[in-house]
């Protein structure tokens, strides 16, 4: 693939980079004709929200409250009020610039000072990974690392500085200078000088790097654009992001799959294209890799995993529903000249208009300044989504099939490959969702908030990363084992107007125990004749000792057996999964999940349900067939 690094060096791209003063990529607070024309409803929604934090009851962040995550694993109970401390400063600052009457800003200065004055802007559960001896409360005495929201942080009171600067001014210098002084020592600083940073790349080129890469390094290369004004130190800070999004490059899919799922492709693809948009934009757009292929297939992989309003395909860590940014993805189809990347970015504005800039989980100026400036641009446009009856990504070995060309008509069959060392990683090789009508019947599950146990080596105890709670069968009591070894093999990959099909062996995603020879998984869409999705699997086991197996469905719906043999999952808008097998083959049981998680509870309701089927007879080998169809 394409090294950033050395298309930068090679076209001598140091002399074309703007200077501190020069590098405007968008008005400030006092070029009022540029904020003025903001669309009206835009407008509104920004003084709106700048509203809610006046006189603001800015949240305490204790020592109590860091060291929580290390007694007992929580970390909601430090990070919610760390970032709406953020999140206000965001709102207050946009506000202040709409409005320009000072309304917003001595909260505004609150904000700020009390940010500058925290310990760490690492946040608790990433403390460790730049502080191994007392992690549990910030070194201030020691240089301080960078973490996801330290670089987000750095760059949120950078766009501070930069767009209000002169109204600070005008109340006190020393608010500015403040700024300026902990940005160099929180982000500057330790971002130059520093290699150590797992995150960076620099230091092992086998390093496992993910969305923190490019999320990181976006953030970090903002502040430095924004903030940094000697010309060298500018020079060798663009040169470092380069050769670190270089080794994220390296480790990613050829086909521009996302292995962490569609929600962290937001932080991933997308915070890959911000740190290209920045380099062009500091270039005056000298730098330009947007011919290049694998950066094309990166921004596809967002309406390849789109299934239908805010469903998206999610695997492993990620969310069903996720909210599209919906004028990063329009910028992002622009530039590559992909109207049905475009068309999404369209779809995501028609569907929450002038309030979905504020959306956005980390309300960064990255994503907001745009999302403002480009709203009329989006709003005008009329291209249409269209939707792909087959796709198949090889590298993240992910197969999606529609029934129809419409994404809120008929069946909808995902299903995936790969291993059970992916990032952010569930044991679920062999999985598969089915939605009809455009909502979900056959879920992934997702994941529960994070903890201290999600990232630990305990992770797999927690039920959600378990195969027996994805569709997948559980032999001789023995789910999926974690680990790169365990993976599909034998893919066969099938696609033609009748049907869509992936065919796995699964055996290899067993430890011993289970006792088989051979798991042939086939999973397809088949939409002649008759619309279903059609599993079938063949098994072989080792002995002919007494074997075991069950096969395991979850739901969002509550299923109903109407006969052996047939189980209706009943949707909420008067569709109907019917679930059909050999009645004299399998007894089926029904068991209710009660979701206790808030995350789980907040995206599916009180109670999944799984549905469990088991063989009546069992033979050291054999077969069966199970088929889903609307009624």
């Amino acid at each position: 693939m394409i090294s950033l690094y050395k298309l930068y060096s090679e076209s001598n791209l140091d002399d074309y980079l703007l200077s501190q003063t020069k590098y405007r990529p968008f008005p400030d607070v006092s070029q009022r004709r540029e904020w003025e024309k903001l669309n009206d409803n835009i407008r509104k929604s920004v003084i709106a929200e700048g509203e809610k934090y006046l006189n603001f009851n800015w949240p305490s962040l204790t020592a109590s409250m860091y060291m929580e995550f290390s007694h007992n694993g929580n970390r909601t109970r430090y990070d919610n009020p760390y970032h709406a401390r953020r999140r206000a400063v965001t709102s207050l600052a946009l506000a202040e610039c709409v409005e320009n009457v000072g309304r917003f800003i001595k909260d505004l200065i609150d904000g700020v000072w009390l940010i500058s004055e925290e310990s760490n802007w690492v946040i608790s559960a990433h403390n460790k990974m730049s502080q191994e001896k007392h992690p549990n409360l910030p070194d201030i005495l020691n240089q301080p690392g960078i973490d996801l929201f330290a670089a987000e942080t750095g760059n949120l009171l950078s766009w501070v500085h930069y767009l209000l600067r002169s109204v600070l001014d005008e109340i006190n210098p020393l608010i500015a200078e403040r700024i300026r002084y902990e940005v160099h020592r929180r982000i500057l600083e330790p971002y130059l000088e520093r290699v150590d940073f797992w995150w960076m790349g620099l230091r092992d080129e086998d390093q496992h790097l993910n969305n923190w890469t490019p999320w990181c390094t976006s953030n970090c290369l903002s502040v430095v654009l924004l903030m940094e004004e000697d010309t060298d130190r500018r020079r060798i800070a663009v040169r470092k992001a380069l050769l670190g999004i270089d080794r994220y490059v390296g480790n990613q899919p050829t086909d521009g799959g996302c292995d962490e799922g569609p929600g962290y492709w937001n932080k991933a693809g997308a915070s890959l294209f911000d740190c290209l948009e920045m380099l062009y934009e500091a270039t005056n757009g000298k730098f330009n890799v947007y011919n290049e292929s694998w950066i094309h297939q990166v921004g596809q992989y967002i309406y390849k995993a789109y299934i239908n309003d805010r469903y998206f395909l999610n695997f492993a860590d990620g969310f069903h529903q996720i909210f599209v940014e919906a004028d990063l993805v329009y910028r992002y189809g622009t530039r590559i000249a992909d109207n049905n990347m475009i068309a999404l970015g369209i779809e995501a504005n028609r569907m929450f208009g002038s309030e979905g800039w504020k959306n956005m989980k980390f309300l960064s100026f990255l994503r907001v300044l745009p999302a403002l400036f480009n709203y009329r641009r989006i709003e005008n446009d009329r291209k249409l989504l269209t939707f792909s009856k087959s796709i198949w990504m090889e590298q993240i070995q992910v197969m999606a099939a529609r029934e129809t060309g419409k994404s809120n008509q008929g069946l909808y069959l995902a299903m995936k490959g790969g291993h059970n060392n992916e990032r952010h990683n569930h044991n679920d090789v062999g999985h598969f969702v089915v939605y009809a009508d455009g909502n979900p019947f056959l879920i992934d599950v997702g994941v529960e908030e994070y903890t201290a146990k999600t990232f630990s080596s305990d992770r797999y105890e927690i039920w959600t990363m378990q195969s027996g709670y994805h569709s997948l069968p559980t032999i001789n009591e023995c789910m999926q084992q974690d680990g790169s070894n365990f993976r599909a093999l034998y893919l066969h990959y099938e696609e033609s107007d009748e049907k869509t099909g992936l065919m796995l062996e699964l055996a290899g995603t067993y430890p011993e125990e289970a006792g088989i020879i051979s798991w042939t998984r086939s999973c397809r869409m088949v939409r002649w004749p008759k619309a279903m999705v059609e599993l079938e699997e063949h098994y072989i086991f080792s002995s002919e000792a007494e074997n075991q197996f069950t096969l395991n469905f979850m739901t969002c719906y509550e299923p109903v057996i109407v006969v052996e043999g047939t189980i209706n999952l009943l949707g909420n808008q008067k569709t109907v999964l019917s679930m059909n097998y050999a009645g004299d083959q399998f007894t089926a049981e029904i068991e209710t999940i009660v979701l206790e998680d808030n995350k789980l509870s907040n995206a599916w309701g009180k109670c999944l349900y799984r549905v469990v089927l088991k063989p009546i007879t069992l033979n050291r080998s054999g077969s069966h067939t199970i088929r889903f169809w609307q009624l």
